[in-house]
């Protein structure tokens, strides 16, 4: 025989397990200090100077 669910249970289960990954998703993006967000800043911001300096032609600008 198959086992009974409560819908509005399940329904309850799935919406906790939404707002707990959204949390975690959030926890990552925004529980950063300045610092390591200045540092990924920082290795952005070199990167992209690297790659325009090996460019063999200028990026043309309007």
């Amino acid at each position: 025989m198959a086992e009974i669910v409560n819908l509005r249970r399940a329904r309850k289960d799935k919406a906790k397990r939404e707002r707990e990954a959204e949390a975690d998703a959030n926890r990552r993006r925004f529980g950063r200090t300045r610092v390591e967000k200045d540092a990924d800043r920082d290795t952005a911001e070199r990167t992209i100077r690297t790659l325009d300096g090996k460019r063999l032609e200028p990026e043309k600008r309007d």
